[in-house]
């Protein structure tokens, strides 16, 4: 026998207390980070996916019956840091591919640049997931709670990077952004006209359509005077 610990209840309530506020803090980074980096819609969509793989993670931890100590909270830190990474990879694109294509909607957009972006979310999270799999399998009971959390948190957080944090920063940009990204492919803003649909010069040129043509002047007859 190597050694035995014991955590009493006050220790364990200070120690879920301390590990849901280190959880907190990071999310709260991340937003930060990625507003900063990017925008706001991308930010809570990032936070989204994280919030989603932390919760579905616990429900299997909790389910397996593992025991909540300082390496399950690292375990859930990296978790976190690893979705977030894997969710700027797809975000990054989506803003070279805007920057490309201006004209087109948002959701065209992030459609384009996750099927850009699909096979190294994939390939990567495939590779990660067969390491932390043989660290679950060989890593012993020291390690195992820490393995089974990165090992669900893979596969959570693969999926939740493509149908978590899009579809949030969609809604995100949809009721509280420029709405007309995500419907009007032609870039610009329908005018609304009265009189039957008729336009006047005065909304034409303050809505920035084209004025007539000016029409060429008649050129005044000569006259001859007779000798």
């Amino acid at each position: 026998m190597l050694g035995i610990e014991n955590v009493g209840p006050q220790i364990g309530g200070e120690l879920r207390r301390q590990g849901f506020l280190a959880v907190v803090m990071s999310m709260l980074g991340m937003l930060a980070y990625i507003w900063f980096r990017f925008e706001l819609r991308f930010g809570i969509g990032a936070v989204m996916a994280s919030i989603h793989d932390v919760v579905v993670t616990l429900l299997f931890f909790w389910a397996f019956g593992f025991e909540f100590n300082l390496i399950t909270v690292a375990a859930f830190l990296t978790l976190i840091g690893y979705s977030t990474n894997d969710t700027a990879v797809i975000f990054d694109r989506v803003r070279e591919n805007m920057r490309k294509s201006r004209r087109k909607p948002l959701i065209e957009v992030m459609n384009e640049s996750i099927n850009e972006t699909l096979s190294r979310t994939i390939m990567t999270g495939g590779l990660t997931f067969l390491t932390v799999l043989a660290l679950l399998i060989l890593g012993g009971d020291v390690l195992r709670g820490f393995a089974f959390v990165m090992t669900v948190g893979i596969i959570v957080g693969t999926y939740s990077s493509v149908y978590v944090a899009s579809p949030f920063a969609l809604l995100w940009e949809r009721y509280f952004g420029s709405s007309g990204k995500l419907t009007n492919k032609s870039g610009s803003v329908p005018v609304a006209r009265g009189d039957g649909g008729r336009s006047t010069p005065g909304r034409d040129d303050a809505a920035g359509g084209e004025q007539p043509l000016p029409q060429p002047r008649p050129r005044p007859r000569q006259t001859r005077r007779r000798a």
